[in-house]
């Protein structure tokens, strides 16, 4: 490994600002959204990571010779929040045996558990070869920084699979997600449901109608700043009633999404007597659609299904964008038509003890997964998977 060693360098950053949207975007080209240097940028600059957030910035930059190569989002945590992949069973422990769980270091998109690329690479570089000396540094990096512990969170499959050949034990979770099989509208989609299943979704919209709520979908030019300021206090509103906080993002991260990806926005708002009582923001691309935030200003019964699932896969026939990714958890997404799949996160912990009982644990957890995601599977409304 030696030889291969001396060919890359590695610079840890503490903002992305320090790399600069020219190097971030020549490499995260055709990846989603949340990749982009926009997005990363925003949530540093409005102040929903970095800071006191608990979310240090420490992204990666590899270079060969003096061109930069690839890079790599990380940030040092102190907790475990925002990750949608949850350790903290794992935390207590190392607790119980004196020893620190945080910091820790995290490949991920803080707040977004959507699959996507995590280490963007320049073509000319060998995945396969990369990795194993990657880990190796990322492995120094630990010990020199007492980190505890390496997590990469909703990697690709197949990315996956070669980190666990260097050693990081992979981990399944179960999210359910929306495929368009080439459907010419709701209605058609709607056809391919079971004649008890179909009713109990059109009885579902049909009360949203029946209280006088009108719902929109907002996106490129009929998106404006006083819809996206609406959302926040919605989304606001929300997180205070639920969790008595107002919420990781801010003001400003949305402003900036507004301002620097509009193209990628689209907005749900509801309507009851003319004013807007609810509302929800996606991000998309021209392949997939992700439900990510939501608020409401009034309980209105079966309003979040609408405005978050029903108006989302209406989009995505709409716009022939093929998967609608509506946020983790939530079985009741099953009856909606949302299938279940995998989702890939890659660990290793420093100590070696540790280290060999979360890999029993994530061997057993699979196993229940496994009959989980098959189990569910078996519940899905369509004719052709119906049991």
């Amino acid at each position: 490994m030696s030889s291969l060693i001396s060919k890359y360098t590695f610079k840890f950053n503490t903002s992305i600002a320090q790399i600069g949207n020219t190097t971030w975007d020549q490499l995260s080209k055709n990846t989603n959204p949340f990749c982009q240097y926009t997005f990363l940028h925003a949530l540093e600059s409005s102040g929903s990571v970095a800071g006191d957030s608990g979310w240090q910035p420490f992204h990666l930059v590899i270079y060969d010779n003096s061109e930069a190569v690839g890079v790599l989002p990380l940030y040092k945590k102190t907790h475990s929040y925002g990750e949608y992949v949850f350790d903290f069973a794992w935390a207590n422990a190392y607790q119980q045996h004196g020893l620190d769980y945080y910091p820790k270091l995290v490949a991920a998109i803080p707040f977004t558990p959507v699959t996507g690329v995590r280490l963007m690479l320049d073509k000319k570089v060998d995945y396969a070869e990369l990795l194993p000396i990657l880990c190796h540094e990322i492995s120094q990096q630990l010990n020199l920084l007492d980190l505890s512990s390496m997590h990469w969170l909703f990697v690709e499959p197949d990315i996956s699979h070669l980190l666990s050949l260097s050693g990081q034990l992979q981990r399944h979770c179960v999210q359910f997600q929306w495929f368009n099989r080439q459907y010419t509208s709701f209605e058609d989609y709607l056809s391919h449901f079971n004649s008890r299943k179909r009713k109990s979704v059109k009885k579902e919209r049909q009360k949203v109608a029946s209280q006088g709520v009108a719902v929109l979908r907002l996106h490129g030019d009929k998106l404006t700043a006083e819809n996206m300021q609406f959302f926040y206090h919605c989304y606001k509103q929300t997180y205070l009633k639920r969790s008595g906080h107002q919420g990781y993002l801010t003001q400003a991260f949305f402003q900036q999404l507004f301002t620097t990806m509009p193209d990628n926005l689209m907005l749900v708002v509801a309507l009851k007597n003319e004013q807007p009582i609810a509302s929800a923001l996606f991000v998309f691309d021209q392949k997939q659609l992700c439900g990510r935030y939501w608020g409401a200003l009034q309980d209105v019964p079966s309003l979040h299904f609408e405005c978050c699932y029903y108006q989302g896969i209406e989009f995505c026939i709409e716009q022939n964008i093929a998967q609608f990714n509506p946020g983790t958890q939530g079985e009741h997404k099953i009856l909606r038509g949302f299938e279940p799949i995998f989702c890939y996160s890659n660990h290793a912990l420093l100590e070696p003890a540790f280290h060999q009982a979360v890999e029993r644990f994530v061997e057993e957890e699979a196993v229940q997964l496994a009959k989980y995601k098959q189990q569910a599977s078996t519940l899905l409304p369509f004719k052709q998977l119906s049991q």
